[in-house]
């Protein structure tokens, strides 16, 4: 990363630090009310022909969150909204029956300055981020972050990346990383502890996930990285269970206390965040950052609750910095 970009990036952090310091989130109630304290803000809703997305949308219009412009099929979301008795009467619609076409009308409204951000409805995820890449790409990679409430965890869990880049180079891991921890410092995490994921903890030349590991854990060290403590490789019970990392005798100030998991690639990241959800009962919100604007990304099967956190953490992320610049 280029040195004055890490400069800028830290007078950024330093900046926010005191305001985010009173308002550490643990839960997806408080996430509403913080995003409450920066809205409303103009959301494009792509393809939203569920019940879920439209009876979050139509909650985040109620609590003065959004001002929710619908870009689909509005006879598809007419009848959806009509299934869960809602009203659409308040809210504009723009007419783009087509997934991909809804996802470039997002991107011109946000362009055009006429949107503050993006949320997917129906829209094949992968869709979306590849129109929002080409139409707000910033030059780096966008990241998919999730942010998870569990079941027996006292914070949140984010997990980076777990759908926009599919097998990440070097280069874009840092950015992910670095993206991922402002997302948790958005969320009132100081120094958010960053665990980057391998087989095992040990450095092993035969794992090159272990070498790249450690080396995102010595650019942390040296300042390359900042705003987080990153370590690695470590095998996920060592980031999240204390007892994992004692009896296995792994010390450092990540083992057993991450806030934020770093995995390999895109299939490891959706399979632990659709295992988190599924199996462990946990609830997910989802963001695409490192764009001109943040895109609420959540599970197109999610349930409204999750969706309208996923708005929530969208437009908490409005007007935050999106974008980390690639390393030299």
């Amino acid at each position: 990363m280029p040195l004055a970009s890490i400069a800028t990036l830290s007078k950024q952090l330093s900046n926010t630090a005191s305001f985010w310091k009173a308002m550490t989130i643990n839960n997806f109630a408080q996430l509403a009310e913080a995003a409450r304290g920066k809205g409303p803000k103009r959301v494009a809703v792509v393809a939203p022909h569920d019940q879920a997305t439209l009876m979050a949308v139509h909650q985040a219009q109620k609590e003065s969150l959004a001002q929710p412009i619908l870009v689909g099929d509005p006879e598809i979301a007419g009848e959806m909204a009509a299934e869960c008795g809602l009203d659409l009467k308040d809210m504009a619609i723009v007419a783009e029956p087509h997934p991909r076409s809804a996802a470039r009308k997002a991107v011109e409204l946000v362009s055009a300055g006429r949107a503050d951000l993006i949320m997917n409805g129906l829209a094949p995820p992968r869709q979306l981020i590849e129109v929002a890449l080409d139409g707000l790409g910033m030059g780096g990679p966008l990241t998919y972050v999730g942010v998870f409430e569990m079941p027996g965890f006292d914070r949140p869990i984010l997990v980076a990346d777990i759908g926009a880049v599919v097998s990440p180079t070097f280069e874009q891991k840092v950015a992910i990383v670095q993206n991922a921890i402002e997302v948790a410092r958005r969320l009132g995490v100081q120094r958010p502890r960053v665990a980057v994921l391998s087989a095992t903890e040990s450095v092993s030349p035969k794992i090159p996930l272990s070498l790249e590991a450690a080396n995102l854990s010595k650019m942390s060290q040296r300042g390359q990285i900042v705003g987080g403590i990153v370590d690695g490789p470590l095998a996920l019970d060592i980031a999240i269970s204390p007892h994992s990392a004692r009896v296995k005798g792994v010390p450092g100030e990540v083992a057993g206390r991450a806030d934020v998991i770093i995995v390999p690639d895109i299939e490891a990241g959706c399979l632990l965040a659709q295992t988190i959800v599924h199996f462990a009962r946990g609830r997910m919100a989802g963001v695409v950052v490192g764009g001109r604007c943040p895109l609420a990304m959540p599970f197109r099967a999610a349930s409204a609750e999750e969706k309208l956190a996923s708005l929530a953490l969208g437009v908490l992320l409005t007007g935050s910095y999106q974008r980390v610049q690639g390393t030299d």
